[in-house]
């Protein structure tokens, strides 16, 4: 009796390989699903994962943690791919806010200190570990509701600004580093309504994506990208979404 066939392991054809990788929040639940399909993957030689917990750690708000782990990478690299999955929805247990009239100072600055500052200290750091010459993919966890052209809801106020913010930190670092590295492709990526803490207590009449699709999606439509001199808005089936 014939086993049965295993199924053909996910590749990125348009990185020579063997490529090392290197995925930042990957303790959540994207980041860990990023983890676990490039460590199957057979020209990845090797993926490294950072979060809070790692050894070293790393905290968005805390630069120094970034600093030092950039450093300590600095010889184990270059990676010719970089994923950024790190953000945050709920702050400090506040979710969302529906209207102008649950606006709270300190919720929205340590939204913004995540989601935007945190993207600038991120590339700040990391982007100089792609290799000098040659493709290399950065991927960031974004969000469609950062669109604000494709906002027609309104409401969410500290996560949408955060993210659109986060974008045009994304959109300026591409600009700056395509003159001196011009074969990287960056690319903002939506990953679908995952079913994660994250997003449970807001998926409501949401069609869910397990991680492990948005994953697998998010590496294929950064793959078919071509590297343009700025940034792509991408979502897990690789079609664009509007800035």
């Amino acid at each position: 009796m014939s086993s049965p066939s295993q199924p053909t392991p996910l590749e990125l054809r348009s990185l020579p390989g063997p490529f090392k990788a290197l995925v930042l929040g990957a303790s959540g639940t994207i980041g860990s699903a990023f983890v676990n399909t490039l460590s199957q993957m057979p020209s990845c030689a090797q993926v490294i994962g950072l979060h809070r917990s790692s050894s070293p750690a790393i905290d968005l708000e805390q630069e120094d943690t970034l600093r030092h782990a950039a450093h300590w990478l600095a010889d184990q690299g270059p990676f010719a791919l970089i994923l950024d999955a790190t953000g945050a929805l709920t702050i400090d247990g506040t979710g969302p806010e529906k209207s102008l009239s649950q606006c709270k100072p300190q919720v929205l600055t340590k939204s913004f200190a995540i989601n935007a500052i945190g993207r600038a200290l991120v590339l700040k750091h990391f982007s100089p570990l792609l290799p000098k010459h040659g493709r290399s993919l950065f991927g960031v966890l974004s969000a469609r509701v950062g669109s604000i052209e494709d906002n027609r809801l309104g409401g969410w106020y500290g996560y949408r600004a955060s993210k659109a913010a986060g974008n045009m930190i994304l959109q300026n670092a591409a600009i700056e580093i395509h003159r001196t590295k011009p074969e990287v492709v960056f690319a903002a990526l939506q990953p679908g309504t995952v079913d994660s803490k994250l997003s449970s207590p807001f998926n409501k009449g949401h069609d869910l994506t397990s991680a492990q699709e948005a994953a697998t999606g998010l590496l294929l439509a950064l793959d078919r990208l071509h590297a343009k001199g700025s940034a792509w808005f991408v979502d897990f089936r690789g079609e664009e979404i509007p800035w």
